[in-house]
């Protein structure tokens, strides 16, 4: 990871200082500037009217009945119903639906909600973990699911067996890691089916819908809404205790600090909340909050370990409303029922007497969605988070707390940018609870007052195609198109779009006449090395071998492939079959220390084994540009733990991890073995054993019954 460094004053900028001076940091007293006492008063819940549909949700309905759609509106202003209405109206008519979002929790909550819309029998749901009334004429799943079933329609020469096609979440198209199969689904998805995309934050959607357009034989249409179901209004919390309007309309109609705000930024030593490297009295901070109605509130934080640690910061929020905590009491222990596990965590307490909780990806699944609904029902103050949560979760709040002008993309700090910032104040504000929604910005050492002000008013940014090449995509592609059919596939992504309409037209012919643009350059390397180690042919055709190792659509394919190609798995042990494979789900780059007690002999000897197997292999993909992740013991003997019986605590104190990340190593390792499942046709004994495999580590805390 990389050291986080401080904004640098630009020349002749005084407003940031160094902090090695010494620094004042006055007593939090709670206040509130004159100019907020109109806005504040305007806090409350909205009466109580019947449903109308907004123009925009009128609009779509009507393009998506004869056009694909793609509806770009803020969080919360109802985007869900068009696609709820237009399913009704396909499912009357007898026929099928598919709704794909990006994470399992919005999947899962989803099904729940369109069970009790359509009937439970009318409803099924696909994300690896659950597989539920699969035939169901509405289909509930991640958009992995959905690709895969792409993959099958064309490798057999049939049509999607759907209707209508709903992808939630659209700007998913530009996420680096999983944008490619946004992009895959809108390439392959037979033009018959209407396509209605839903999103919040895409800049250059009018780009998005003419490529569209361009690939799919029928029209795209950008339905666009910018008016926030609930207002949002930008404050600053001052050191003091003071609340002010952050920002100040101008005659440009452009935001600028509010007068004090900016006086404060000017100031050559303005006082600080809290000494650096430490986190701000939160306590206090609620205090202030809770004075002026503005709770419950998200924090977001920069860290997992700051939001874990942000709870003991609380203790001065004791709940003095004995009915409400009572009621919270109750609720908290009929949701953790089901889990067992909850009742000792170690976080309990925090939640139940301080009405506060951590959300981060180091929690198991089931805790936070015991956070998400204490949330959801108005039973918690606060919600400390890491900007992650901002996609992955629905439950809003009257305020969203910003201690951070960056974020954390996984290498290093970057400034945070607007689709994420829109993402985060998509919280807050409840529908059909608030009249107003604020957005809270509390100065820091790693805070750019300035930026947050301009990212107030900011466009969301263009999303921008993430498209690239692996083992599984060439793979599943030559089960169904010769090289000669899919380099025309691969001219029709978005990428292709945009590198295209940015020349100019004499370059333009000599671009279609040049058959080694990126992605079919980069194919053709994946499928030399496919024909070279006998997953393909010379003409391109995929050898009994590459049909097999198709179906392995996983990270890692062609390692895993050639593992049971070699004979190295074990293919009667369940739980050695499990722990081999979870070697090929772990992404850390270096491997812990293991104590003797936690590596059995014969876990030992079937890790050399593959390790020495498998070595020759991993070097010659190396040699010819491709990534090859390090064979680790620490998560096989991880898995093999719990594959075995070994209590959770136990099996984290080898993984050393958070109980979310092993849940993750658990989850991950359960979906590869379910493709290991899959190919019970050439490996009987080791599809068999997959889904034995499958079985001992899904269990709780790491699965628990969605409906408790």
């Amino acid at each position: 990871m990389k050291s986080r460094k401080r904004y640098a004053p630009k020349p002749g900028n005084k407003r940031r200082r160094t902090f090695s001076k010494k620094r004042r940091f006055p007593k939090i007293k709670p206040g509130a500037d004159s100019s907020l006492k109109t806005v504040f008063a305007s806090i409350g819940i909205p009466d109580k009217t019947p449903f109308k549909p907004d123009p925009f949700q009128l609009e779509a309905l009507a393009v998506i009945q004869h056009s694909d759609c793609l509806v770009t509106a803020p969080t919360g202003a109802g985007k869900t119903w068009i696609a709820e209405q237009t399913i009704a109206r396909i499912h009357q008519n007898r026929g099928k639906s598919w709704y794909a979002s990006p994470l399992k929790a919005l999947s899962n909550a989803k099904y729940g909600e369109f069970s009790k819309e359509f009937g439970a029998e009318n409803v099924g749901i696909l994300t690896g973990d659950r597989k539920e009334n699969p035939d169901a004429p509405i289909i509930v799943g991640t958009t992995e699911i959905l690709r895969n079933q792409l993959y099958d329609a064309m490798h057999h020469g049939i049509s999607l067996p759907t209707d209508f096609v709903v992808l939630d979440e659209a700007h998913f198209l530009g996420d680096e890691d999983r944008g490619v199969v946004w992009e895959e689904i809108m390439i392959y998805l037979p033009s018959r089916i209407p396509l209605l995309m839903l999103s919040a934050t895409i800049g250059n959607a009018a780009v998005i819908a003419k490529w569209l357009s361009s690939i799919r034989s029928r029209t795209c249409v950008v339905v666009k809404e910018t008016k926030r179901p609930v207002p949002l209004y930008p404050i600053f919390l001052h050191p003091s205790g003071t609340l002010f309007p952050l920002t100040t309309r101008s005659t440009s109609k452009k935001s600028k600090l509010y007068k004090k705000v900016a006086a404060y930024v000017s100031h050559d030593r303005p006082p600080l909340l809290s000494p650096p490297h430490k986190l701000p009295p939160f306590g206090e901070i609620l205090r202030v909050l809770r004075k002026y109605q503005l709770l419950p509130a998200i924090f977001f934080l920069k860290s997992r370990a700051d939001c874990d640690h942000a709870l003991d910061l609380c203790l001065e929020n004791l709940a003095l409303d004995q009915n409400i905590k009572s009621n919270r009491g109750y609720r908290i222990q009929e949701l953790i029922t089901q889990h067992p596990h909850m009742a000792n965590h170690r976080q309990l307490w925090h939640l139940e007497d301080l009405a506060v909780g951590a959300h981060h990806s180091g929690q198991l699944p089931a805790w936070k969605l015991v956070l998400e609904a204490l949330m959801t029902e108005g039973l918690l103050d606060a919600v400390f988070a890491t900007s992650t949560v901002a996609a992955g979760v629905n439950f809003p709040a009257r305020t969203i707390v910003f201690f951070n002008s960056d974020r954390f993309n996984g290498t290093e700090f970057i400034p945070l940018g607007p689709t994420e910032f829109h993402q985060m104040t998509g919280r807050a504000g409840r529908r059909g609870m608030d009249q107003i929604g604020f957005a809270l910005t509390v100065p820091g050492k790693f805070m750019d007052i300035s930026r947050m002000a301009k990212l107030m008013t900011s466009s969301p940014s263009d999303v921008e195609s993430q498209i690239k090449i692996n083992f599984s995509m060439v793979l599943n592609l030559l089960l169904s198109h010769t090289p000669e059919q899919i380099e025309a596939l691969l001219q029709k992504s978005f990428a292709n779009y945009v590198r295209v309409k940015t020349r100019k037209k004499r370059q333009i012919q000599i671009l279609k006449k040049n058959r080694h643009e990126p992605l079919w350059k980069d194919f053709l390397q994946y499928l030399n090395f496919l024909q070279k180690t006998g997953y393909a042919t010379t003409k391109g055709t995929l050898t009994h071998d590459g049909v097999w190792a198709s179906q392995l659509r996983v990270d890692q394919p062609l390692m895993i492939a050639e593992g049971f190609r070699r004979g190295i798995f074990p293919e009667t042990d369940p739980a050695m079959l499990a722990a081999m494979i979870a070697i090929f789900v772990y992404e850390r780059e270096s491997n812990g220390t293991i104590k003797n007690r936690f590596k059995p002999k014969m876990l030992l000897t079937t890790f050399r084994k593959l390790k020495k197997s498998l070595e020759s292999f991993a070097v010659d993909m190396k040699k010819n540009g491709f990534n090859v992740r390090p064979l680790l013991l620490q998560p096989a003997a991880t898995i093999y733990a719990w594959s075995t019986g070994q209590p959770w605590d136990h099996v984290r104190s080898i993984a050393e991890m958070e109980e979310g990340d092993l849940a993750m190593l658990i989850l991950r390792t359960a979906d590869n073995l379910r493709h290991v499942r899959s190919l019970q046709r050439v490996f009987p004994k080791a599809s068999e054993t997959a889904a034995a495999a499958i079985e001992i580590i899904m269990r709780p805390p790491v699965v628990f019954d969605y409906d408790a």
